[in-house]
């Protein structure tokens, strides 16, 4: 599949899931540098960061995406020659598709610890980290029940019940508006992530904040599960996640939007839950307190401080 189709499908939300797109996105990259024909290392750079650029204007949120970009365009900066240049970038979009989906069975393998027999589990959304969580429990043999939300306007919640479903797993469909009316059933929430800020907070899909206010009044552990490249490194110099909003129309149909002239429909696709909701974050390295989020900004994303502050600049020069 080419860059701009690729580009195409996240935008649409054909793709979709934060290491999902992290995951196209590389492939597409992979693809465009073994056919881009080029004639010297500049022109090959060029034709690449066009590439990227392409990609990481899809969605703003997911920072996984430009965490994944960066990781795989890094060799172009290393490289003396076109070729070097070129294998470079193929062996890096190898090892971050290899290493991105070791991190969700290691994810589940670490996560399964926090589920026992007897339990119920809810969860948010369709995140394959939290998922793994889940359904590697349930190969293990335990011996528990799932609640799953709805998760509109999208309704991946549909995915997440035919995974469990699937694998065996007794599950209760819920509308995402019924979550704290059922949390007094609920043992223990895992939900997913599209973005990790230095503070522990946490950028997920709409209703996950509410999900945690929740889990918090009813004292329910909330347990995050996110693989490390979804932690955002440009939030060490305070900057915010930017929060993704689409067209009314998933919300309300058009024509009917044409007879309420008055009506104005929001659709913010994330919100922020904060740190002090949120009990422990499980990523493929191992579990860590929100507290400690800043570590795998700095040991795991192989982002220098020189390269913090030349994203932060290109991100803010036009408001210089």
């Amino acid at each position: 599949m080419s860059v701009r189709e690729t580009a195409e499908k996240i935008k649409r939300m054909e793709i979709r899931g934060a290491g999902r797109i992290a995951r196209a996105a590389v492939e597409a990259l992979r693809a465009h540098a073994r056919g881009l024909d080029a004639r010297d290392l500049s022109e090959f750079r060029k034709g690449m960061e066009e590439a990227s650029s392409l990609l990481l204007a899809t969605r703003p949120t997911a920072v996984s995406l430009p965490n994944a970009v960066h990781l795989v365009m890094m060799p172009l900066e290393e490289a003396d020659e076109l070729e070097e240049a070129r294998e470079g970038l193929i062996r890096a979009a190898d090892q971050f598709i290899r290493s991105s989906k070791g991190a969700v069975e290691r994810i589940g393998e670490i996560g399964a610890h926090h589920i026992s027999d007897g339990e119920t589990v809810l969860t948010h959304c369709n995140s394959e980290a939290a998922l793994s969580c889940i359904l590697t429990a349930a190969r293990q043999g335990k011996d528990f029940e799932v609640f799953a939300t709805e998760v509109r306007p999208g309704n991946q919640g549909l995915l997440t019940i035919r995974a469990l479903s699937d694998a065996g797993i007794p599950t209760h469909f819920i509308v995402d508006s019924a979550v704290r009316h059922f949390m007094h059933r609920i043992d223990r929430v895992f939900v997913g992530a599209d973005a990790v800020a230095v503070n522990g907070a946490v950028v997920n899909k709409i209703g996950t904040s509410q999900v945690a206010l929740a889990a918090h009044e009813a004292r329910t552990p909330f347990i995050v599960a996110a693989e490390t490249y979804k932690f955002a490194p440009r939030t060490t110099l305070g900057e915010l996640v930017e929060i993704e909003e689409r067209g009314g129309g998933e919300i309300l149909p058009p024509a009917e939007a044409a007879r309420l002239p008055r009506v104005t429909v929001h659709n913010p696709v994330f919100d922020v839950t904060p740190a002090a909701y949120i009990d422990l974050i499980v990523t493929e390295e191992g579990a860590i307190p929100p507290s400690l989020a800043y570590i795998i900004i700095r040991e795991f994303l192989g982002w220098s401080i020189e390269e913090f502050h030349k994203t932060f600049q290109i991100a803010h020069r036009d408001q210089v």
